[in-house]
Formats: C-alpha cells, structure tokens, sequence
C-alpha cells in the first residue's frame, strides 16, 4: 500500500513541508551531488525543488524533499559543517 498524502504541513523559514518524513542530513558536497542526480532524472515526484534555507544565518542547510515509489515524503539536507544541524 502507499503512503497516505502527509498528514499536515509544518512552516520551516516560511517554507510549508510535509509532516510527517523521512529526513537524512549529508555533508554538502554529497548533497549537491544527490541534487544534481535527482534533476537530471525525470522521475522524480518532486515535494520541494532543491534550495537553500537560512542563507547566510546559523544552521544556513540546503535541502529538498520528494515523495519514494511508497508514497513516503522524504527530506534530505546539505550542510557545510554536521555542527549546525541543530543550529535552527
């Protein structure tokens, strides 16, 4: 069976994303390179396109969210250092 549509949305720096998901933080090199396989691919149900939240603050974390062949809304974040994972 497939994952039902999120249940709700959460506002994070303005931007709505689905609650509940599945998260996975990655040094930004990696990321960007996730990022950049993902939209050359045609694919892909999109959530949220690649972006950058809370640039030049603390915690500053790329990240972007799709939705897995289940259904599932899946985020992940890119960030310059793992110490400002929880800077926000």
């Amino acid at each position: 069976p497939h994952a039902a549509q999120a249940a709700s949305d959460g506002k994070v720096d303005a931007i709505l994303v689905p609650i509940p998901h599945f998260g996975a933080v990655l040094l930004m090199d990696d990321w960007q390179r996730l990022a950049t396989r993902l939209e050359a691919r045609d694919d892909i149900d999109w959530l949220e396109r690649p972006m950058v939240r809370f640039q030049g603050e603390p915690g500053e974390q790329a990240t972007l969210f799709i939705r897995d062949p289940s259904g599932n809304a899946l985020e992940f974040k890119g960030f310059r250092s793992l110490e400002q994972v929880f800077a926000h």
